[in-house]
């Protein structure tokens, strides 16, 4: 049910509905707390992820060994899940540390990556979902649609295409598994099943960086960490990547450089304030 529409426009709320609420404290709160991320990692992406959430002001680790996962999700503050070059071997430390997460009662976050594209895909991603609680799930709309039993035409990591309203999907994906959803792409939606926020800041150069998607699974987890709401967690983390990404490219005159891009969006993440997010940021709200 639509429950109202707010637009935020160089940080100024255009619109009818309930008010817009943006608590943006927890961009300066990460840099003080620091908080411990431990991500099974896709090999793919582990460098920019690390990086990326050493910017944003958090403590990276990654593990593929199940006897210490107990170990590293107690101390840690939060886990994140990335299934995109999970080995069925892997399995082991994948479930230790989604049942030491639960146990510890830390932020658990799944990056589904191309759950529809295999059969394995989907029985590792389905069982994981049926076994444990994950407070968010992170994907591109493709993904969510899968996991939300919508049809839609998917290929490998591309989102795909289909006839259904995106912010229809991630709210039945989150009704379906109780937890908080983003679908990211040119813009990203978040629910938690009943209200959809949808962040519509945007550059092509953020897409051309393989594995930003996978950064903002654990930009999310290390939000998640320091937060009391998982939901204003996600738009934190939502708000943080894609703002600086717009802001980066700004400071390249839209230029088609994605190296220079990838270098200076590490520098934009590790200084970027809410006033600057305030100053740019564009919302809509369900």
């Amino acid at each position: 049910m639509k429950r109202g529409v707010a637009f935020v426009i160089n940080g100024a709320v255009i619109g009818i509905g309930r008010e817009q609420t943006m608590n943006l404290n927890d961009v300066e709160k990460i840099r003080t707390e620091n908080p411990v991320v431990v991500n099974y990692a896709n090999f793919v992406t582990p460098f920019l992820v690390a990086n990326g959430l050493n910017a944003v002001g958090a403590s990276p680790i990654m593990s593929d060994e199940a006897s210490e996962a107990d170990e590293l999700v107690k101390l840690a503050s939060a886990v994140v899940i990335n299934a995109g070059a999970a080995r069925r071997d892997g399995w082991p430390v994948i479930e230790q540390l989604c049942q030491s997460a639960n146990k510890y009662h830390k932020p658990l976050i799944l990056d589904p990556v191309a759950v529809g594209a295999t059969e394995y895909r989907r029985e590792l991603n389905f069982g994981l979902l049926e076994r444990h609680q994950f407070d968010i799930i992170r994907g591109n709309i493709g993904e969510i649609a899968v996991l939300a039993g919508i049809e839609w035409q998917t290929r490998g990591i591309d989102a795909g295409d289909g006839d259904r309203d995106a912010s229809d999907i991630v709210r039945e994906c989150a009704r379906k598994f109780n937890n908080v959803v983003i679908a990211s792409g040119k813009v990203d939606y978040i629910s938690d099943g009943n209200r959809v926020t949808s962040i519509l800041n945007n550059t092509r150069l953020l897409p051309a960086i393989v594995g930003s998607g996978d950064l903002l699974s654990s930009i999310s987890a290390a939000f998640a960490a320091i937060s009391d709401n998982n939901f204003d967690a996600a738009v934190t983390a939502s708000l943080v990547l894609s703002c600086s990404g717009e802001l980066v490219d700004q400071k390249l005159n839209h230029q088609n450089l994605p190296g220079s891009f990838l270098s200076q969006l590490m520098d934009q993440l590790a200084n970027i304030s809410p006033e600057e997010i305030k100053a740019i940021m564009k919302v809509e709200e369900n």
